[in-house]
């Protein structure tokens, strides 16, 4: 009986973790898609590139956040890593820094949905671990709030 309570709650944990990790993932993939939508409303090339770089920049800010903690391991802080190196490559693209050829303005709705694109694909080859994505998730809600 205690084989079976035990073999149920690691079934249980294991569970609970697949759920919150593709939660997780599915979190940050809506943010950026809701900055495309937003990029896509907008009238001007200057406010479509301020939402842009507002979203890098929550984004970039929660990662620093969560890196520092104390919490999260050394294989989750390379994968920040990672995934912050891919988001400075867009923000250089969207600015033409470092290389980049600035995107034009006529190019700006489909460089956001490129954007949402590339960062789902980062995802999935960046690991990060529940409780850090759950921590840059609470971060990047309380900084759009």
């Amino acid at each position: 009986m205690k084989t079976r309570i035990i073999f149920g709650s690691i079934v249980m944990m294991l569970v609970l973790t697949i759920t919150a990790n593709a939660g997780g993932k599915g979190e940050i993939q809506k943010y950026f898609s809701d900055a495309a939508n937003k990029v896509k409303a907008a009238d001007n090339a200057s406010e479509k590139r301020m939402i842009l770089n507002e979203s890098f920049d929550k984004m970039s800010k929660a990662l620093d956040m969560v890196q520092s903690s104390p919490l999260i391991s050394k294989d989750d802080r390379a994968g920040i890593n990672r995934f912050k190196t891919t988001l400075q490559d867009k923000q250089d693209e969207l600015a033409g820094r470092n290389g980049y050829i600035r995107v034009s303005d006529e190019q700006l709705n489909a460089f956001s949905d490129y954007v949402v694109q590339d960062m789902e694909q980062a995802e999935a080859v960046v690991t990060i671990g529940v409780i850090t994505l759950l921590l840059i998730i609470i971060l990047i809600v309380l900084m759009v709030k």
